[in-house]
């Protein structure tokens, strides 16, 4: 799932996008010497979320990291099985600059090429470790624990697909999503996708009981192509989106 332009809204207002590659340290560092910095108790990330999304429109299934930490020029990340998923370094003008965040969406083929056991034999089950370094040389870790099982496709109930909606303004309806078994949704994502240069995306996190979501007609545009999405958000951090586009009049 691409993302270009997004407001996202939650229940606490806009909240922040993360962005892969975010800087603010400053130049060259700054506390400790590296040397003492590395003897110090390792440093824990702020985030470090590893989880699978499916598009169930699409047949498709993609791994994904959401990162943040103190400001890190070293980043691993290691499998259950002891093999190193992802090993990065910053170099150059950003070496001792450094990195705060970092997300990254991994390739997505179609289930027809791929399919889904093949997938998870390559993202084993189990706990993936994140060992890194700042640009000061205190030690990063932090680890999560990723599992195979995702959540059902969100059932859109309104607007039919190919749909006729209100520029004003129309509401999004969908089925919760219960199963497979031992699922429970923490979150959903309501999402509108204005397909017009540039494109523009609209983006609603709501509570995990929700089951509609409505988008203003002060984001929308008559006779430009649409796309709706729905996103649920399994508690083990999983998700799965079901999008379709409709025709807004």
């Amino acid at each position: 799932m691409k993302r270009r332009f997004a407001v996202i809204v939650g229940s606490a207002g806009v909240l922040a996008v993360a962005v892969a590659g975010i800087v603010n340290a400053a130049p060259g560092g700054a506390g400790d010497a590296p040397a003492t910095q590395a003897k110090k108790k390792p440093e824990r990330y702020d985030e470090d979320e590893l989880f699978i999304e499916t598009n169930a429109t699409d047949g498709d299934a993609g791994l994904q990291l959401n990162l943040d930490g103190e400001d890190w020029k070293k980043l691993k990340i290691i499998d259950p099985k002891g093999r190193t998923l992802m090993d990065t370094k910053a170099k150059g003008k950003l070496r001792n600059y450094g990195l705060t965040g970092m997300t990254f969406e991994s390739s997505e083929p179609p289930f027809d090429k791929v399919p889904f056991k093949d997938f998870k034999k390559r993202f084993p089950e189990g706990k993936y470790k994140f060992r890194g370094e700042t640009i000061s040389g205190r030690k990063l870790t932090g680890s999560d624990k990723f599992s195979h099982k995702v959540p059902d496709r969100p059932n859109i109930t309104s607007p039919a697909p190919k749909g006729d909606v209100s520029a004003t303004g129309f509401t999004i309806q969908w089925d919760p999503v219960t199963t497979p078994s031992g699922i429970k949704i923490a979150n959903y994502f309501a999402i509108a996708t204005v397909e017009s240069d540039p494109v523009r995306e609209l983006e609603m996190l709501l509570p995990g009981d929700a089951t509609s979501a409505t988008i203003p007609g002060e984001f929308l545009e008559a006779g430009v192509k649409t796309k709706i999405e729905v996103l649920g958000k399994a508690t083990n951090g999983n998700q799965t989106i079901t999008e379709q586009s409709v025709v807004v009049k």
